[in-house]
């Protein structure tokens, strides 16, 4: 079977991958997505997104399609159920990506797997993630919806800190829930997090040495049961919402050995222009270091990939080239 050719192929078409399609096919660059399950990846289960520039309110799955159509009236290919398994680089600098029994070959090639939200666990978590149902993982989305009710946060982390604080600005009250004393946040955070709980007038709780072991309700979330680690002792709390904030995990395994990944398993990029340490190879949206795993950024991530692929065809010494403040899209 020959080898199928094109000038861009994208491995992924969540948001980033999406914005790297519709930039390139709208360049004329013979381009193909390739989908392990379905468009639109996370934002699928999203029922309301209002922090997306030009929409009051829109679903998940309504970007998506809007998102995707606009890809294919520009004659990009998206291929779903695509699962790639590998990538190499052959000599002449094109791309080889092995997928199920298909070979693609591009003369570039934009990471966009994305990542998942590490989940807890615990009973309850899976059923109520639906849109809407109560369970979260992302308060910058999320927070709004919960304006004057109660949720339990999870996790001590950087992410949980500053999420746990976004949303004592809508909620009516805060269960932060944390499995020891100590948490994992920079101290400017933790600082800036125990001046809220101690004023006056805070709307945040602090559960430590806990963990959340079920998340309960009929049709959403009503209550959340929260087990001491030391004594063993439960409470169950009444609350409209759980949102889960232990991190993240980057859909990169099938990249392992191909290119640079950290430890966690993000890829290593350059964040300016997006580069990865394989020539020809770019990176966007929530797998690569840096990103704020949001749905604006990563589609901004995939078009500025698009873009800068653009000077390494004209030019393949640049992937060598230092940043430099020198060279932007509007000055090529």
């Amino acid at each position: 079977m020959a080898d199928k050719e094109y000038d861009c192929i994208i491995v992924g078409a969540g948001p980033a991958g999406l914005g790297a399609g519709l930039y390139a096919a709208r360049d004329r660059a013979k381009t193909i997505l390739l989908e392990k399950f379905y468009p639109g990846g996370q934002i699928n289960t999203t029922d309301r997104i209002e922090n997306y520039p030009g929409y009051a309110k829109i679903s998940g799955p309504d970007l998506t399609n809007l998102m995707l159509e606009q890809v294919k009236s520009f004659d990009g290919e998206v291929k779903t159920s695509a699962e790639v398994t590998k990538l190499s680089r052959r000599e002449d600098g094109r791309i080889e990506v092995a997928c199920d029994e298909d070979v693609y070959v591009g003369r570039v090639v934009i990471l966009t797997p994305g990542s998942s939200y590490r989940n807890l666990g615990v009973p309850g978590e899976d059923a109520f993630r639906q849109a809407g149902a109560g369970v979260s993982y992302c308060g910058t989305c999320d927070a709004p919806f919960f304006k004057d009710k109660v949720v339990v946060s999870v996790g001590g982390g950087n992410t949980a800190v500053e999420e746990t604080l976004h949303l004592a600005k809508y909620a009516k009250k805060v269960i932060m829930v944390h499995r020891r004393q100590e948490y994992r946040a920079t101290q400017v955070l933790v600082e800036e997090l125990m001046g809220k709980v101690n004023a006056a007038d805070s709307n945040i709780e602090l559960r430590l040495d806990a963990t959340v072991t079920a998340i309960e309700g009929k049709d959403r979330v009503e209550q959340a049961v929260i087990k001491n680690v030391k004594t063993d002792q439960t409470e169950t709390v009444a609350c409209d919402g759980v949102f889960i904030f232990v991190g993240m995990v980057p859909n990169t395994g099938f990249l392992k050995g191909f290119v640079e990944l950290t430890e966690a398993g993000f890829i290593k990029c350059d964040t300016a222009y997006l580069r990865s340490n394989v020539p020809g190879v770019f990176v966007a949206g929530d797998c690569r270091i840096g990103a704020a795993m949001q749905l604006v950024t990563a589609v901004a991530d995939g078009v500025n990939a698009a873009m800068w692929m653009k000077q390494y065809l004209r030019d393949r010494t640049w992937w060598d080239a230092p940043l430099s403040d020198s060279l932007s899209p509007g000055q090529w």
